[in-house]
């Protein structure tokens, strides 16, 4: 189980950590997002904080298990809440915010079931 938890977590690393650089970098992508979903711009870089932390928080799980499972928590609410602002403006573009999501609860799972809640 601890294989497929270190996997599953370092995958989760570089999936959020490429999207926070993204959102962070000023890249277009994530501000024409934004402009779809009717999110004022200025939240982009809050946005990508949000991931940077989580990011972070999923590699501190290496070594503080709790630091892990918190992030992964708060990933999954982050993604629940991208895949509802798509579908609030019509948008069925989902399937990236599925990926990350069932990422973020892959990782959650697998470290409850590798080292325990904390």
């Amino acid at each position: 189980m601890h294989i497929a938890f270190v996997t599953v977590n370092a995958l989760g690393v570089i999936f959020n950590g490429a999207a926070a650089v993204t959102y962070l970098i000023g890249h277009e992508y994530p501000k024409t997002q934004a402009d779809m979903k009717g999110i004022p711009r200025k939240y982009v870089p809050v946005l990508g904080a949000l991931l940077a932390a989580g990011t972070l928080g999923l590699l501190a799980g290496f070594a503080v298990p709790a630091l892990g499972t918190l992030a992964a928590c708060g990933l999954i609410l982050y993604f629940i809440g991208a895949i509802i602002a798509h579908l609030r403006v019509g948008s069925r573009n989902i399937v990236g915010g599925i990926v990350f999501l069932a990422t973020a609860v892959a990782v959650l799972i697998l470290g409850v079931r590798d080292h325990g809640i904390w």
